[in-house]
């Protein structure tokens, strides 16, 4: 599918984003193996959590789904059956890797495959832990999907330190520990998002975070819950950039989420000169929810690195581009995790950049954009990658030249299959 894209001086209104990605995965998850029946409002419309409740039901779970509105009828965490075929994880890594967690304490044996770019994906970092707690794992290549987990009711109680800052690997853990005797610690090298750690508490699950070190208890029966899920700030990036690339621009999104281990995009928006606010903030289901107003901004640049790096890594393609037209331009270090993700986005990133004119040096971490440079319109890719398809088409808003084409952009899907409708709307 192809999409064009026409230049826009001005952005105004308001609108609500489909609910977070990363926080309708682990209810999806959660839900399924609590006792009783969950509603989870506003679940996200991408086909990514969608993989997840998919799954969930391969193997038995009822599920009933309204106008963004799920019920999950949940059997508790030994109430799963074997699937009859392979579970279909599509192209959600989230799905493949947290799962695997569940399916480890499980008395049977389950495969998880991908389409094509998720097989690309290494799992390694997600059997290694699961295997010391004693499952057993085949994988192509000893790495890649489709992965085979052949679970065990003994699986054990470890300490484990991740090798990478990696909320996935680390949720894994803690979701297989939840089938565990005893504590089951995971530490990170640096502190990553705290979605699984809300939601297990949510669920009341026995939990316990100091710093970098995070405990649960297992053996402790999850309780079903009726919860909110707030929209996604990983797909509000995209209108915030566009709103502050733009000449003049007022936008207002609302019931987005503002967890403080997401809001390093704010800070570092705001950081740099952009004219962000957050409003009204409040709670639901232990996620913190605001509105976000943003306006057209004079964007300085900066580096992001170390752990900044981890904290943005989903919202660098976005950032690239708005590092183009910023002051100073972006340098982005310490991102080898882009080379594995959806494509190589340091590539992908670096191809479309290009095509539109943009100058951009690439490393084997990151890469770095001048500053002051003007997009051309162009027919650009998103390579399958939903990140990257609507990071560029917001870099079509402008562009000088007439319209951007985004090839395959139906790859927004993924995570937000409502974006073009949604950047329609504000134009004004």
């Amino acid at each position: 599918m192809q999409v064009s894209i026409a230049p826009s001086k001005a952005l105004g209104g308001a609108i609500r984003l489909p609910g977070d990605k990363s926080i309708s995965h682990r209810y999806a998850i959660l839900s399924a193996i609590a006792e009783g029946t969950s509603t989870l409002k506003n679940f996200s419309s991408g086909a990514d959590p969608h993989s997840s409740l998919g799954c969930m039901q391969a193997m038995g779970i009822e599920i009933e789904t309204s106008d963004g509105e799920v019920k999950v009828h949940g059997r508790g965490l030994r109430g799963l059956r074997a699937p009859e075929g392979q579970l279909d994880a599509g192209n959600s890594g989230s799905t493949m890797r947290m799962l695997s967690g569940i399916l480890a304490g499980q008395p049977f044996a389950s495969t998880i495959f991908g389409d094509e770019s998720l097989s690309r994906r290494p799992m390694k970092r997600i059997m290694t832990p699961l295997e010391l707690m004693g499952a057993r794992i085949e994988a192509v290549d000893g790495t890649y999907p489709p992965i085979t987990i052949h679970g065990t009711r003994d699986l054990r109680a470890i300490h484990y330190q991740t090798p990478v800052a990696s909320a996935q690997v680390k949720s894994c853990v803690l979701f297989a520990g939840l089938s565990c005797e005893g504590d089951t610690v995971v530490t990170e090298p640096l502190k990553t998002r705290d979605h699984s750690e809300l939601a297990l508490r949510e669920f009341g699950a026995e939990i316990r975070t100091e710093g970098r070190m995070t405990t649960v208890t297992g053996g402790v029966e999850l309780q079903a819950r009726e919860l909110y899920v707030p929209g996604d700030l990983s797909g509000a990036a995209f209108f915030l950039v566009a709103a502050m690339m733009s000449d003049e621009a007022n936008v207002v999104l609302y019931d987005v989420g503002v967890n403080p281990s997401r809001t390093a995009l704010i800070d570092f928006l705001v950081g740099g000169g952009g004219q962000v606010k957050v409003l009204d903030v409040r709670s639901a289901g232990g996620e913190l929810v605001g509105d976000l107003r943003v306006r057209n901004s004079k964007f300085q640049g900066g580096v992001i690195e170390k752990g900044m790096t981890a904290a943005l890594i989903d919202e660098i393609p976005v950032l690239a581009v708005l590092g183009a037209t910023s002051e100073h331009g972006l340098t982005v270090r310490d991102a080898s995790e882009l080379r594995v993700k959806e494509t190589d986005r340091i590539a992908t990133v670096a191809d479309n950049l290009r095509r539109m004119g943009i100058q951009i040096e690439t490393a084997a971490d990151g890469f770095h954009i001048p500053g002051k440079q003007t997009f051309r319109a162009a027919e650009v890719d998103s390579f399958g990658d939903h990140r990257i398809g609507m990071a560029f088409a917001v870099a079509g808003l402008v562009a000088e030249g007439g319209e951007t084409i985004v090839n395959e952009a139906q790859a927004a899907s993924v995570s937000f299959p409502e974006f073009f409708a949604t950047l329609e709307s504000i134009r004004t």
